[in-house]
């Protein structure tokens, strides 16, 4: 069971994923933003943050993550390429967020279960140059690399167009074209 959250359009799309409806645990995917519409969402729908997955660590990704995991004692998964951001609190643009030393550092290849869900950790740089998805059961949490109709941008430090490209044709060929992509920006599309 997914849900997304957006305070406005300009900030990227919180999710938030349960096993099960009525499941206690979710797992909240890039809190980018103040979490306190986050965190009376979940209790709304009855359930905890049991887990943050960061995608990458752009400030729109991840400037909730500090007060989040402060205020609820949620374990951070964070990308090993993104990792130091997080833990300095300033972003590759130069922003800065509160600083947080994430519990657990991921990279491509690794297996996690968060909230009693397993996830794939999959290697996608190309937006920035440790970005990282999530995939879970034919569905793919891609952060800033793929969108609906697009791709994220490569103009900031990290970024590159022929990575990013190299990024979504690995997508390509290891997932079907029917996999659900839930981007950080815009509504959900499919690989294909």
């Amino acid at each position: 069971e997914i849900y997304t959250l957006s305070l406005h359009d300009a900030l990227p799309i919180c999710y938030v994923v349960r096993s099960e409806r009525g499941a206690a645990e979710a797992v909240v995917v890039d809190p980018g933003d103040d979490p306190t519409p986050l965190r009376l969402e979940l209790a709304r729908l009855g359930a905890r943050t049991g887990g943050i997955l960061v995608t990458h660590a752009d400030v729109d990704h991840i400037g909730g993550v500090a007060a989040l995991a402060d205020g609820t004692g949620a374990e951070v998964w964070a990308p090993a390429g993104e990792v130091a951001a997080l833990r300095e609190g300033k972003t590759r643009g130069g922003m800065r967020v509160a600083p947080h030393d994430p519990a657990h550092v991921v990279s491509g290849g690794d297996a996690v279960t968060v909230a009693g869900i397993d996830f794939e950790v999959v290697d996608v740089p190309g937006h920035s140059a440790g970005h990282v998805a999530f995939h879970h059961d034919g569905e793919l949490f891609s952060g800033d690399l793929l969108f609906a109709g697009s791709v994220g941008r490569v103009d900031l430090v990290g970024g590159d167009w022929d990575t990013l490209i190299g990024s979504v044709r690995g997508l390509l060929d290891r997932f079907p074209p029917d996999t659900i992509v839930y981007p950080g920006h815009g509504g959900p599309t499919t690989l294909g």
